[in-house]
Parts: structure tokens; sequence; C-alpha cells
């Protein structure tokens, strides 16, 4: 009897697990695709008649070995109008001015973008790390900083007509905000196993597509490359509105949709992050810093997010497999049928579905498969990310910790 009603139950999971993967490709805005990408130039095309100014704001923490290899290529972009750099240097100890400003310097002799570095005040209370570092940026350039303000990321490198590319999006389509999403790093053996998840989880989460429909209340950007128009900024009340978000792009994004502003949000191959996560420790450490976060330190949302996660992705091949196994025993029945169908069902659709995400990132999609192993570990790192917050160990923004708010 016990048996038969686990099997029953496992049968039930499945076909709602397969119900929902059935919803989630075919209607939950196409986050499983990774075409929300900016137009490509035109052939002859000008772009605005006048160039609009830009002012970019970079925080940077302990970001001396990064910046070589990224902050040229932001002050070399090839921008037809006037364009400056903001770098903060948020309490580094490891020469992060001293390398921002001599890379400024030859960059100013190759005629690059000028480069202003700001040595970082103390946080005052209630504001998190990252977004009073891009405060003090914004807040240097004197007088009107520009018709945009585009905030990016110390370990962020630009190819060179990314900058055009952005302002371009953003006047034709007269968008508030147009951010990409980097191409993360996905070099070592991990990386390739949890990166690619970790931008498809994103897009789950906040499907591209809703978040640049005006009509959708979905909101959201990628705060590695984040442009952003001076004035919605403004009359949304600033980032002080938004000062204690620790998940400072989300936050931006909503902050601006919440005030009726068009925004955008899209995938980039032009614009990579050089951040290097060599271990499983490192990406363990990435995620679990903000998942807890990012579900609003609520137990219940907790609680959801690990049931959801193991029914969307655990539950599929635990169907597949239990129902192999009965039927290599011998047993039968409609519930051992159902298991198993529904389950292929609800794999095959997952596994669908990650393709095109692995293929963004020149990866093997034989790795499509494993998702639900990938999903269980992401379970386990939310999980971990609830332990951190209760047990006192605060989140932290490149080696300094922040007020929980």
């Amino acid at each position: 009897m016990c048996q038969a009603a686990g099997v029953l139950g496992l049968a039930i999971a499945c076909v709602v697990s397969a119900a929902a993967w059935v919803y989630l490709v075919a209607a939950h805005g196409g986050f499983w695709r990774t075409g929300q990408r900016l137009p490509a130039r035109r052939v002859g095309g000008t772009g605005p008649g006048a160039w609009p100014a830009v002012v970019a704001v970079v925080p940077a923490r302990n970001e001396a070995d990064s910046l070589p290899g990224t902050l040229p290529g932001l002050l070399a972009q090839d921008y037809p109008g006037e364009f400056r750099v903001f770098l903060v240097d948020d309490g580094s100890d490891d020469g992060t001015d001293a390398v921002a400003a001599e890379l400024g310097e030859k960059a100013a002799r190759d005629g690059g973008a000028p480069l202003t570095v700001i040595a970082g005040r103390p946080r005052p209370d209630g504001w998190a790390g990252k977004v009073w570092a891009m405060a003090q940026g914004l807040a240097a350039a004197v007088g009107p900083p520009g018709k945009y303000v585009l905030f990016t990321d110390a370990d962020i490198a630009w190819a060179p007509s990314a900058l055009r590319d952005l302002v371009r999006g953003a006047e034709d389509d007269d968008r508030a905000l147009v951010s990409q999403m980097a191409l993360l790093r996905a070099q070592t053996a991990w990386e390739r196993v949890i990166v690619p998840a970790f931008v498809y989880f994103f897009a789950q989460l906040y499907p591209f597509k809703k978040v640049n429909n005006p009509r959708s209340g979905t909101s959201a950007a990628a705060g590695g490359c984040m442009l952003v128009r001076a004035e919605a900024l403004e009359q949304a009340g600033g980032l002080e509105s938004m000062k204690g978000a620790l998940i400072d792009d989300v936050a931006l994004g909503t902050l601006l949709k919440k005030h009726g502003n068009r925004t955008w949000l899209g995938l980039a191959t032009d614009i990579r992050s050089a951040r290097p996560y060599p271990s499983l420790a490192s990406l363990w450490h990435m995620i679990a810093r903000s998942a807890y976060v990012q579900l609003r330190y609520n137990p219940a949302l907790l609680a959801g997010t690990l049931v959801g996660l193991l029914l969307l992705y655990a539950v599929p091949p635990a169907g597949v497999i239990a129902a192999l196994i009965a039927a290599a025993v011998g047993a039968t029945g409609s519930a051992v049928a159902v298991t198993g169908i529904a389950g292929l069902l609800g794999w095959a659709l997952m596994t669908a579905s990650y393709l095109p995400m692995l293929r963004l990132y020149r990866l093997s999609p034989l790795r499509a498969p494993a998702l639900p192993l990938i999903a269980i570990l992401y379970a386990a790192m939310t999980a971990d990310s609830a332990r951190r917050h209760y047990s006192g160990r605060a989140v932290s923004w490149r080696g300094r910790a922040a007020d929980r708010v």
C-alpha cells in the first residue's frame, strides 16, 4: 500500500512538473531563448544626429589585477560624442588608485577618454557599499553629468564599439535604461558547469522579453553594463532612493520602470566579464552571498524556492529512473507509465531549453541533460545563503561587509 502511494505521489509530481515545463517553455517570455540583443549596426548607418554626452562610473575595490585588462578598453571607446570616465577607489588596499591613474595617463596620451580617479569616502549608515561608490562617482561630475550615465564594473572588458551601440539602442528606442548582461568567463571546469546555468536561471527569474515589455511588471538589469538616462534617474529619486540595495542592478531596473520609463535588458558577446572563478568555492560564494538577499530574507520564499527547484529539476529525472527500475523488476500499472512519460517529457523540455545558453557559451550540448544536477547544486547554494544570514555572516562586496537590510 505504501509503495503504491509512493508511486502515485511521484506520478502526480511528475505530471505537475511536466505541466510547469510546458508553460515555462511556451509562455514564460521565451526566457530560454538568447535572441534579446541590441540591433546589429546598419551598413552606412550614422546613429543619432548629435551623439549625447556620456559619463561612465566605475566602482572599484581591490581591482589592481583586473584593471590592466579592462580599463584601457573602456577608455578607448570609439564614441563620437563627449565621453568621460570616473573611477571610484572604494577603500582599496592593493594600489587600485595608482594602477588606474597610470592607465588613465597612458590612455590620454593615446587619445582616449579622460579618466578621473576618486578616493571613496566612508560609507554612511543605510547605504550599501557598491551603491555608495556609484553615487560618489555620479556626484563627482561637475555640473550636469551628461545625458547618459554608464554604470559598469572594473572587471568588464569592452569592445571598441560597445558604447556606441548602447547609446544607439537607447536613442532609437527611447529607453531610459539599456543594460547588457556581459558574457561571463567560462574557462575552468567549474565555470563551464556553473556560469551558463547562472545566466539561464537569472533569465528564468527575470525573462528579458518581459523586462523589455513596458506593459509587464517584470524589471531587472545587469550590473556590469547599465546605460541610464540621467534625467530619468534624477526624476525617479536618484541613487539615494535605492541606497540600501545589495542587488543594485535589479533595484535600479525596478526603480526606473516603476516610474514609467522604458527599459531594456539583453545579452552581449562584445562586453565580457574578466572576473575569474577558478574553484567551486569561489563560485559558491558568488551565488550564496546574494541568493537570500534576492529572496528578501523571507523563510517562506526560501522554502518555496527550494521546493520549486526540486519539483522542476529533480522530479522529472527521478520519475524516469523510478519508471525504469519498476520496468526492470516487472512492475506495471498506469501510475508507473504516467511517471515515466511525464518525467521524460519534463526532462526533455528542460534539456531543450538549456541548449541555446550552452550554444551562447560555445559548450557541448551533451551537458544539457545534466541541468538537474546543477539545479540541485544551486538549491544547496541558496540554502547556504540563508544559513550564512542566520549565522551572522554578513554579505560582502569585494571583501567588505555590508549591512543587512
